[in-house]
């Protein structure tokens, strides 16, 4: 539930069975989750924890972009270093201190921590001894980012934590003196789909909040709730008085404290009561259920939670297939004219994208392969890896031309007013934005569906398209454990004696049930509609549920 402890490089041995020799290693999409980071919030102040940490010392490392404006020509970088102000006694302003009355390297909450910056460099570490050194799939070294596709959440722990993972794998010493500046992809917050966002998607806030609330009514008055509150319900506040799934701070909120205090170091710690292994084993389990049940359960839950980043990933794989590289909406790329190495990255072989612990619990959970396991701790990532069978003959990659633009007019979705509790656990409030929904929707933009099959459902393929596919087989692994999808099992659907390669063909088909057509568009739909599977529909749960983040 806190620190990943890795595992330690792959043996020959194992590394011979992982990648037999039949299978040639094509693509590798790794979904890694922010690093160690401080609390989200300031909880248990009455246990003698500090509000603020002193363990972010980037914050005395700072630099921003600065030009003299009689020649904008010249660019420079301002040093400077953070210092946190805050409400004093009589509300007069005071400088935010530590446990020890540090006041330089104050963490902001939520805040990737120097512990986060190592396990996130440790483990591009781990990345390059498997895919450079061992494997190599990668180069040693490397003159530009060309091959390779960063992205991040709005977070600044995701995107520092993609940064750390790409430093630790291509260090400066595995890059050439010439080497630019390499690209990160970034999305606004009304349009990020890379952690469930119910914040900017009002049905899905409905339906995750509704899941929350079944999961209060059944875990709050059980014997397990009531251990639970033996141990630690004195230490809460007079507001609520008890732990419950939907008290004041939340389970799920407390689960957050514990986890940040017990990745850092003594100076920030909870009574020892709040570290007791059946109460973890308990606030684990039931912070599972409650935030990811809805992806076993709810197709719709899928599909607004995390099934527009599914079709990123698969359309990565299957625009491989073809030859006809990343969709141009996604990499920068106008009118099939792409740049190199600043925003027009071609010829990708490895994406690394900066998220969340939702992010990466949906992603398996949504495909059936969660089943058991723990809250994802600090860290911990997803490997998606392609491979194409070497002794196949298969159809030539094409290179299909981009598709022009289109304008797109679709329904108007209702807008979101407020931000949503699951945002609100990553930091993340709905987005203001300079244009209303059915304004983006209406306004000339370049056609999502990129060129050939990639976003188009397998069920709509004639069958020389679906011969594309064949030979192509598709691996997940979880923290450098592979995780079976049980779509995959059946006949047909998978490499001949081993059912972790999923064919490419029956990824595809599992992710395409839940992949949206258009997620703004269907985030807006069935507000009023019940919930399949809940005995109560939406509208009870249509107002906001604060959950103490």
């Amino acid at each position: 539930m806190t620190t990943l402890e890795p595992r330690p490089s792959f043996t020959p041995e194992e590394l011979g069975k992982l990648y037999p020799n039949n299978l040639e290693l094509r693509l590798v999409q790794v979904l890694l989750r922010h690093g160690e980071r401080a609390p989200v919030s300031a909880r248990f102040g009455n246990t003698g924890l500090r509000a603020y940490w002193p363990y972010c010392n980037a914050a005395q490392r700072l630099r921003s972009i600065a030009y003299t404006p009689q020649d904008v020509t010249e660019w420079d970088s301002l040093q400077w270093r953070r210092r946190l102000e805050r409400f004093g006694h009589d509300d007069g302003p005071t400088i935010a201190a530590g446990p020890n009355g540090e006041v330089d390297g104050i963490c902001q909450f939520g805040e990737l921590t120097d512990k986060g910056r190592e396990t996130t460099y440790d483990l591009g570490n781990r990345l390059r001894r498997l895919y450079v050194d061992q494997l190599q799939f990668m180069p040693r070294l490397i003159a530009d980012a060309d091959m390779i596709y960063l992205r991040a959440t709005p977070l600044p722990r995701a995107l520092e934590s993609v940064q750390q993972t790409f430093w630790g794998m291509y260090p400066l010493t595995a890059r050439t003196a010439s080497f630019p500046p390499p690209t990160i992809v970034t999305r606004t917050p009304a349009d990020e789909t890379l952690f469930p966002n119910d914040g900017n998607c009002r049905r899905f806030a409905q339906l995750s909040r509704a899941f929350a609330q079944r999961a209060a009514e059944k875990w709050n008055e059980s014997d397990d709730m009531k251990y639970i509150n033996s141990k630690i319900s004195k230490w809460m506040p007079e507001s609520s008085k008890t732990v419950a799934v939907d008290s004041h701070p939340r389970l799920s909120g407390i689960m957050d404290t514990i986890n940040s205090t017990l990745a850092h170091g003594p100076e920030t710690r909870l009574p020892s009561e709040f570290y007791d292994k059946k109460l973890r084993d308990i606030v684990g389990k039931v912070g599972v259920e409650e935030w990811f049940d809805g992806y076993n359960e709810s197709r719709e839950y899928r599909t607004l939670g995390i099934g527009a980043q599914v079709g990123d990933i698969v359309e990565r794989m299957v625009s491989k297939v073809e030859g006809v590289g990343l969709s141009i909406n996604e990499i920068g790329g106008e009118n099939g004219r792409l740049g190199q190495g600043r925003g027009g990255e071609t010829g990708i072989i490895f994406a690394l994208s900066g998220c969340h612990d939702t992010t990466l619990a949906a992603f398996l959970s949504s495909f059936g392969a969660f089943k058991g396991e723990a809250w994802p701790p600090y860290t911990s990532h997803i490997a998606v890896e392609l491979f194409r069978d070497r002794s196949g003959t298969y159809p030539a990659p094409r290179s299909v031309p981009p598709e022009p633009k289109q304008t797109v007019t679709h329904e108007e979705p209702r807008a979101t007013s407020k931000p949503g509790w699951l945002s609100s656990m990553v930091g993340l409030g709905a987005s203001k934005q300079t244009e209303s929904p059915s304004q983006a929707l209406k306004t000339p933009i370049a056609s999502h569906t990129a060129a050939g099959i990639a976003r188009r459902p397998v069920a709509n393929l004639n069958d020389e398209e679906q011969k594309r596919l064949d030979g192509y087989y598709v691996r997940l692994r979880y923290n450098d454990h592979i995780m079976k999808v049980p779509g995959c099992a059946k006949p047909g659907n998978h490499l001949e004696g081993d059912d972790s390669f999923c064919t490419l063909e029956a990824f595809k088909r599992i992710a395409d049930s839940f992949t949206p057509q258009n997620w703004k568009v269907e985030c807006g739909k069935n507000i009023d509609a019940p919930i399949p599977g809940l005995e109560v529909g939406t509208q009870q749960w249509s107002g906001q549920i604060e959950k103490g983040f």
